[in-house]
């Protein structure tokens, strides 16, 4: 498969040949959400937690007397019922961890990648070589790609001039292509990736029994 390649005036330089197994691939929007799904899962931290009627302090004496009051009967002032007192069916720490086939983490990101080439969302560009940490120069590389939507910049390592220049960049992000990720992908309209990078997915997800690293473990 074909791809054009383009440089950072948004000029036409050639063409790149990529992996039939990395973007020539049915979709499976099951497959799809499912590993958004564990994704999403697994970034929550779980830790939220309140105390039921048996772990608030106080309330070890019966607050007035059963009968003769004229008041309702409470045995404590530590009920859910009572200010500061227990929470009734509240969260406690736990894990919302999913666990998923890494075959099929691997063919859920085979699919977006697909989709995006398909799409005509994909741009290849040859490097992004940027003189400094200048949000700008960023801008002015993404206005000639013509790209005017949310988008994800895949570079083959963490570039620190990239990031920064990204960072201040409305619905702009930037990450190593061994983090692309499925939320990622589908949060970002367009995706932009250096040549390397692209080399780099292939090496990952399109070579049969290639080890995946952090991307697409999250």
């Amino acid at each position: 498969m074909q791809l054009p390649l383009y440089d950072t005036t948004g000029a036409t330089v050639g063409t790149v040949e990529v992996s039939d197994l990395l973007f020539n691939v049915p979709m499976r929007k099951d497959v799809v959400h499912q590993a958004l799904a564990r994704q999403l899962a697994n970034g929550r931290q779980g830790t939220s937690n309140t105390k039921t009627r048996g772990e608030v302090s106080g309330g070890g004496i019966k607050p007035r007397p059963q009968k003769h009051s004229g008041k309702s009967r409470q045995g404590s002032i530590r009920s859910p019922q009572w200010r500061h007192g227990g929470i009734v069916f509240g969260p406690h720490p736990r894990t919302y961890r999913q666990r998923m086939p890494k075959k099929m983490r691997r063919l859920a990101i085979r699919c977006l990648l697909t989709d995006k080439a398909k799409d005509e969302k994909l741009t290849v560009v040859q490097g992004l070589d940027l003189s400094g940490a200048k949000t700008k120069e960023m801008w002015g590389i993404l206005q000639a790609l013509k790209v005017s939507s949310s988008v994800l910049v895949v570079t083959p390592q963490k570039d620190p001039n990239v990031l920064l220049s990204t960072r201040n960049l409305e619905r702009v992000k930037a990450l190593p292509a061994t983090e692309i990720n499925v939320a990622d992908l589908l949060n970002h309209e367009r995706l932009v990736m250096t040549v390397d990078a692209l080399r780099q997915a292939e090496a990952l997800w399109a070579k049969p029994g290639s080890k995946g690293q952090a991307g697409e473990e999250a």
